[in-house]
């Protein structure tokens, strides 16, 4: 008795079905591979992984960890480790708004050999003090969790390299968390003296003459905060916290800067950090191609590449316009598609 033949638009109708449900489970809960490991170089100070995550020649990175950004997070520590001389010394530090021990287990799954500790950051304590900026994605919470560092990291943890999610390194974060910060600098990071500082501040900060004398006798050149070295001691030495919650409460009242978490930095710290070389943070490569400003890299050598700005390399290559500089971020994504074989 022959088998009863479905009509095709039956078939076709299930297969989109099933691929729509892939697509839609993929979106909601993406999938990351998981990466190699790597080990140090046999001139590495040796840290048995039975040692606290404080122990003596640990490079400590702090990032910031959400599911928004949880794709460019796993790409930036991919290329730490596979960088770095002496991987396995390296500790890293999450701090989450949300979501904590999901996003734990989900980089435990990709790195298993990781050392690291996930931070819960309590929104409510910035929340108040937030105004809104001219890019609500300045004024999510979290954006400004890199001015609690001191409090959330452990004591034990001196010096501490900041970094975005939206980066890559392609040199030794050994040498950057080594910069020297002289006698009293409590942070480290590429200035951009070029930059028309004014333009950071509104006009009713500069016609104040008590305000504007905040950089009476400082060279004050704009810095990136995506990219520093943080001395940690002197910052609680310092209570560095404080000044900048100070500096927002003032903006809360009379409107001082328009872009969010950057201001009370430079406020605070320009013109009294230590320089760090402009390789270590190519920045501005997030520029939005969907308006024609795909960005090419600064003059010089390159030991890290930024993608600060609206464009994030893995949204543009998903939609399949990318800028030329994304595919130098792709081989350090970790997302697993659907139809990815295995290797």
């Amino acid at each position: 008795m022959p088998y009863p033949k479905h009509p095709p638009f039956l078939f076709l109708s299930l297969l989109i079905l099933f691929f729509s449900f892939s697509s839609n489970a993929t979106l909601s809960s993406p999938q990351f591979r998981e990466a190699p490991q790597f080990y140090n170089s046999p001139n590495c100070p040796s840290i048995p992984r039975t040692i606290s995550i404080c122990a003596p020649s640990t490079v400590h990175v702090a990032m910031t960890l959400d599911t928004a950004y949880l794709r460019g997070s796993m790409a930036a520590i991919l290329s730490v480790l596979q960088h770095s001389s002496c991987p396995q010394n390296v500790a890293f530090h999450f701090v989450a708004a949300s979501n904590d021990d999901h996003l734990r287990s989900m980089i435990s799954a990709s790195f298993p050999y990781l050392r690291f500790r996930v931070y819960h950051f309590n929104e409510s304590i910035v929340s108040r003090l937030i105004s809104t900026s001219i890019r609500a994605a300045l004024d999510r919470p979290l954006n400004y969790a890199r001015t609690y560092l001191a409090s959330l990291l452990p004591a034990c943890v001196r010096r501490v390299v900041y970094l975005d999610s939206d980066l890559v390194l392609v040199d030794d974060i050994t040498k950057l968390s080594a910069t020297e910060l002289g006698d009293s600098s409590v942070l480290a990071a590429p200035e951009y003296c070029n930059a028309n500082f004014t333009t950071y501040f509104t006009p009713a900060f500069w016609s104040n003459p008590t305000l504007s004398l905040t950089f009476a006798g400082r060279k004050a050149c704009y810095f990136n905060t995506g990219v520093m070295v943080i001395d940690l001691s002197r910052w609680r030495a310092g209570d560095y916290t404080a000044r900048i919650e100070e500096w927002m409460e003032l903006q809360k009242r009379m409107r001082i800067y328009e872009l969010g978490s950057l201001p009370p930095f430079l406020l605070v710290f320009a013109g009294n950090i230590a320089a760090v070389d402009h390789r270590w943070n190519q920045h501005g490569l997030g520029g939005d191609n969907f308006r024609g400003l795909c960005r090419d890299l600064h003059p010089g050598p390159v030991s890290l590449l930024h993608w600060s700005g609206k464009g994030k390399p893995w949204a543009r290559l998903d939609a399949n316009r990318p800028c030329p500089l994304d595919a130098l971020w792709a081989p350090y994504d970790l997302l697993q598609t659907p139809f990815a074989l295995d290797s």
